[in-house]
């Protein structure tokens, strides 16, 4: 079983809102999900995202791929947890 971490999409139209899941990578994207690690909010100004970066590594170390979204989104909260 193939297992992705990418966005499943919430929120009404013209308001989207994004949960970080890690998934099997042949669901659909809003279908099941094994787990939820964040959540990502394109509309807000500034800090517009959460990412619990333990379970982050859990799942990479498990063989999870990111998506391309979801990377930079590792990658900026590991430069702000670098910074504090």
């Amino acid at each position: 079983m193939a297992v992705a971490i990418r966005l499943r999409r919430e929120g009404n139209k013209n308001r989207p809102f994004f949960r970080i899941v890690v998934t099997d990578s042949r669901a659909r994207r809003d279908g099941n999900f094994i787990e939820q690690i964040g959540t990502y909010d394109p509309l807000v100004e500034g800090k517009n995202f959460t990412i619990d970066l333990e379970k982050v590594d859990k799942w990479v170390g498990n063989g999870a791929q990111p998506s391309d979204k979801v990377k930079n989104l590792i990658k900026y909260a590991r430069k702000e947890t670098a910074e504090a």
